[in-house]
């Protein structure tokens, strides 16, 4: 059995994940002990190192009990990797470790999306990206979230409240930051903005799904795949499209490019050792 860590830095937050990694397919990697942090105003190397050693500590292991650190995402700021993987890989490996039967994943980050489609294996087919002007992103939404006064965790289900939506452009955040401060001075309802903002959002990520000639089922993954409002708005424009397609989410979605990573890192362990063990 090897042990693993998955450090994931985001934009908006680190996400870090320490994994039991067998040594044989019979058996299944655990996830033993996690962390989100959110970075805000404060200092992402810091984080990572913060983020690093409690999971050591919650785990009682030590630096030299840890076999593999892979690092995702800006993985330049964790100076200790031993080896580092592409988002859209460890995305879809974190994708199919909490639904194996994944065959297309949508990553919604805090300054982008990307829809990426996938095998039964994993492996990545196909993908498409919102440009870096998008308005559908997390980070976008967290702008929007401090402007009216509410907590992110708010957000899904006062959307799911809303009775006539306003929507946003689409096009620019700036622009759709714009949309919104009209909107109160119009006096339109906080729902009402909210699922604006979400049919904007899933209205681009249905969009980056059709591009890729998704297959079912899709896994949502980042900081909005847990978001109520946005998954019920992606799934009113795809039967709006006559697009048949189940979306799975999971309470650890935010993790899965943290948790991809640490696969990754068992695998490259494993044909490592192979290799040395073939000379």
């Amino acid at each position: 059995m090897a042990i693993t860590i998955g450090i994931d830095v985001g934009s908006g937050s680190i996400k870090t994940v320490l994994i039991d990694y067998p040594d044989t397919d019979s058996e299944q990697p655990r996830v033993r002990s996690s962390r989100v942090e959110r970075i805000r105003k404060r200092k992402p190397s810091a984080i990572v190192e913060e983020s690093y050693h409690e999971v050591l500590e919650e785990t009682g292991l030590q630096e030299s009990d840890i076999d593999y650190v892979a690092s995702t995402g800006e993985g330049e700021l964790v100076t200790f990797r031993r080896g580092h993987f592409f988002g859209m890989t460890t995305h879809a490996r974190g994708a199919h470790f909490l639904f194996p039967e994944t065959r297309a994943v949508v990553d919604i980050g805090a300054l982008h999306a990307r829809a990426i489609k996938v095998d039964d294996r994993s492996r990545v087919l196909k993908y498409k990206m919102t440009g870096q002007c998008a308005s559908g992103s997390g980070q976008f939404l967290e702008n929007i979230t401090r402007y009216l006064g509410i907590s992110v965790d708010e957000v899904g289900e006062l959307s799911l409240q809303s009775r006539n939506p306003e929507v946003v452009s689409g096009i620019c955040a700036v622009l759709a930051e714009t949309d919104v401060i009209n909107m109160v001075s119009r006096g339109i309802t906080t729902p009402d903005i909210l699922k604006g903002i979400h049919v904007s959002i899933g209205n681009r990520l249905v969009r980056l799904l059709r591009a890729i000639q998704a297959e079912s089922p899709v896994t949502l993954t980042g900081g909005l795949a847990t978001d109520v409002g946005l998954v019920a708005a992606m799934k009113e424009r795809m039967e709006k499209d006559g697009i048949e397609l189940e979306l799975l989410t999971h309470p650890d979605s935010i993790l899965a490019g943290a948790i991809g990573a640490a696969l990754w890192g068992g695998f490259r362990l494993q044909r490592l050792a192979a290799t040395a063990g073939a000379r």
